[in-house]
């Protein structure tokens, strides 16, 4: 068999006319023009193919990047010691440890192969943790479909959650929480965002600039196939059109078991002190890696591609290039230190090789078999990537929307109850958390159904707490507000266990930038986002945008992802949501007003899209939050669950199916009883306090200036809301748990134990 030729920096010097398949891989005129500008010839097809990856959308977020730079413009308060630009933020949370979180997409690989996209996912975002210096402790996983009852939502979620699930799990990972949104507008295009946390020593942080003339480039980990060539350019950065993507190359293909000694390697390297700078090896491969550990150390660098252990020996140097195998991280060494990187990862049984050194000046040369295939500035690739300020319009359907007629309000009944807390969005998600490993570790406090999860980082008690939400109902109607009630909602969430919010991570799920109605809910949603973080204190640690997420044309409801990071000095005080024991007072934190637009029991009763989402008060929620956390750190709280989808009606459900502890309720004056259950207004919670609390907690809010309505009594097996229903939690639980397994089917080993750990 003849060898392919292949196209060196010579070859391009010298065959100046030949034309490159530049539109093929997603470069634009102008795009390209500037590439021979740089260049000053035309690229070779290895160099092409890296331009086209690091200018995509999703690597060089040259059409997010003008509005992304709000976040950066946040007050960072005292703990961040990393921000955006790096892998991930770090944040100092006391006792010399530092945590690491971050949020990202993998939403059409998951679509095209629903089982190693997700798993895939989970196992990128673990990596760029672990590229911080830290031991990655819990993933979660915000999840978005198409109709529960649609037949392709019944093709991809099984595998995406057997694929989440069974990455995490073999990693030794717990999943302490997510989301499971239906919504038509993710049919073929479902949303997996996945986060993952790690803490660390603070001394242990880890950067990635390639600095040192003459430090050694090392490869660790999987050997490089040609799973995920394309995958940057071609699915993350296009639509699909109605019978999915047109041009599907293979999907990366996950091994946990290697991930999990990558980790261990790693870490050990890590503690040594035996690295000047890491990378990992996601989306881009080595393309990423080599230009931006190069650019971000201002140095050269050269790479020696025929080093790389192949899973194929037919690949040529672009497919090497452009591979986004998995589990491979890019360390830079001494050469004093390589010998010590090689036995360690030889004792954990992972590959390691040096491919390159860091050379002077500013080059980076990539070569194959002697011959430059690469010869760039790395900056080129990295740093000065096209940058778009996109056409943006209102959306035209927009007014009409917002001035849409709500159905009419009915009367309640047990019937509505019993089919709002069995709709898709508001049942148990049981069926999918109990694929997930939530307690493995030994170190979670809370997890699923609790409105936040908490893990434990030392004895003496610190943790953090996590949450994510987001609407695109919200969103749709009014993208400012949107973003704002997303981040409000996870910070609430975060607050009612009794932690205190101190910073965000968040994924940006929307549709094609090119087109302006939905690149004007962009601009809109990070606005509003940004103002939120700035009044709230919560500054931005990094996170990701997610573009051309539509189908056929047709985007998916804007979907800005927020997770909010809180901080316990004693977990040992977090307050769950469920009711604890007969005989404490019920408390309706807040105030409920009219709002049902873009409700849960609009659009699960009447399929209604319509009016304007709830009023967002950031004064009232800080006011909220600090009440929670007050209740919880001075022991006057049996339990807290904030409102949001569903409104009163399904924390009450959700609180008394906790533990099975029933509630009797009295709805105070106001508002019709329907408002009072199903309203969505914001900056609300529901308490339960100890009856020898009661006064004190009241006066707490009094003088802060929070209103407090006395609604009840936790008693007996039923929620009886006086003159308006009375219904048994046995019938409740049986509503409430149905739904999924009935869509998916029975899952073997499920129980319907109660899975809270709090308990």
């Amino acid at each position: 068999m003849n060898s392919p030729v292949i196209d060196t920096v010579k070859n391009a010097c010298a065959t100046p006319a030949d034309a490159m398949p530049y539109s093929e891989l997603g470069l634009k005129d102008d795009e390209y023009a500037r590439i021979l500008e740089l260049l000053g010839r035309r690229p070779t097809a290895s160099e092409l193919a890296m331009y086209s990856i690091m200018w995509s959308e999703h690597c060089s977020y040259k059409s997010s990047k003008v509005h992304l730079s709000q976040f950066g413009k946040i007050p960072k308060g005292e703990r961040m010691l990393v921000g955006m630009g790096e892998n991930a933020g770090v944040i100092d949370v006391g006792e010399g440890l530092a945590v690491t979180f971050k949020v990202e997409s993998h939403n059409h690989p998951s679509y095209v192969e629903p089982y190693q996209g997700a798993a895939t996912g989970i196992g990128g975002i673990v990596r760029d943790i672990l590229t911080m210096g830290a031991r990655p402790v819990l993933v979660m996983d915000p999840l978005r479909f198409g109709d529960a009852d649609h037949p392709d939502t019944k093709r991809v979620l099984p595998g995406i959650v057997a694929g989440i699930g069974g990455y995490g799990n073999c990693l030794g990972l717990p999943n302490i929480g997510g989301e499971v949104v239906f919504d038509p507008s993710y049919q073929g295009n479902p949303l997996v965002n996945a986060l993952c946390l790690g803490v660390m020593p603070v001394e242990r942080i880890q950067l990635s600039a390639a600095r040192g003339v003459g430090n050694i480039v090392v490869l660790l980990g999987a050997k490089t196939g040609r799973d995920g060539i394309g995958g940057v350019s071609v699915l993350a950065s296009a639509t699909f059109d109605e019978d999915g993507p047109a041009n599907r190359p293979a999907v990366q293909v996950g091994d946990p078991f290697m991930e999990k000694l990558l980790i261990e390697a790693c870490l050990e390297i890590f503690d040594a002190k035996l690295v000047e700078g890491i990378q990992d090896l996601g989306g881009a491969g080595l393309t990423c890696a080599l230009t931006e550990t190069s650019a971000a150390g201002k140095s050269g660098m050269v790479a020696h591609l025929d080093r790389v252990p192949l899973r194929e020996a037919t690949m040529d140097p672009t497919e090497v290039l452009a591979s986004e195998s998995q589990e491979r991280m890019l360390a830079i060494v001494t050469p004093d230190n390589l010998d010590a990187v090689l036995t360690i990862a030889q004792k954990w049984g992972v590959i390691a090789t040096a491919i390159g050194e860091v050379t002077e000046g500013t080059r980076l040369r990539v070569l194959w078999h002697g011959e430059a295939v690469v010869d760039v500035e790395p900056g080129s690739l990295a740093d000065d990537g096209p940058v778009y300020h996109r056409p943006m319009q209102r959306p035209a359907d927009l007014t009409s929307l917002n001035e849409a007629v709500a159905p009419d309000y009915p009367e309640v009944s047990t019937e509505l109850l019993l089919a709002m807390v069995a709709s898709p969005n508001l049942c148990s998600k049981r069926w999918v958390v109990e694929q997930y490993d939530r307690i493995v570790m030994g170190d979670t406090v809370l997890a699923w159904p609790e409105d936040a999860g908490v893990v434990r980082l030392s004895e003496s008690g610190l943790g953090i707490a996590l949450a994510t939400d987001g609407n695109g109902r919200y969103t749709r109607l009014d993208p400012y507000a949107g973003a704002q009630l997303a981040l409000v909602e996870a910070y609430r969430n975060v607050a009612a266990t009794g932690a205190e919010p101190i910073s965000v991570t968040n994924c940006l799920n929307f549709g094609s930038p090119e087109d302006p109605e939905v690149m004007w809910q962009f601009a809109e949603a990070t606005r509003g986002l940004a103002d939120a973080c700035t009044v709230l204190e919560t500054p931005v640690s990094g996170g990701n945008v997610s573009f051309y997420n539509s189908t056929a044309g047709t985007p998916i409801n804007p979907t800005p992802v927020v997770g909010v990071l809180g901080l316990f000095d004693d977990v040992t005080r977090r307050t769950p949501m469920g009711f604890q024991s007969e005989g404490s007072t019920l408390l309706l934190l807040g105030d409920t007003a009219d709002e049902l637009g873009g409700s849960e029991w609009a659009w699960a009763m009447h399929r209604h899209l319509g009016g304007v989402p709830p009023r967002v008060d950031l004064a009232r929620e800080k006011l909220l939050a600090e009440v929670l956390i007050a209740g919880s750190r001075d022991g006057m709280l049996d339990s807290a669950h904030d409102l949001s989808d569903g409104g009163l009606a399904q924390a009450l459900v959700e609180s008394a199916l906790a533990k099975g502890v029933g509630a009797r309720v009295v709805l105070p004056a106001g508002p019709t009883a329907f408002v009072q259950l199903f309203s969505e207004s914001a900056g609300r919670a529901l308490v339960s306090v100890p009856r020898s609390e009661e006064l004190r907690f009241s006066e707490m809010c009094s003088a802060r200036g929070l209103p407090c309505t006395r609604i009840g009594v936790t008693d007996g097996d039923a929620l009886d809301v006086q003159d308006v229903l009375t219904v048994g939690l046995e019938e409740l639980r049986t509503a409430y748990e149905a739904t999924l397994p009935a869509l998916f089917g029975p899952l073997a080993g499920a129980t319907a134990a109660h899975p809270s750990v709090a308990s």
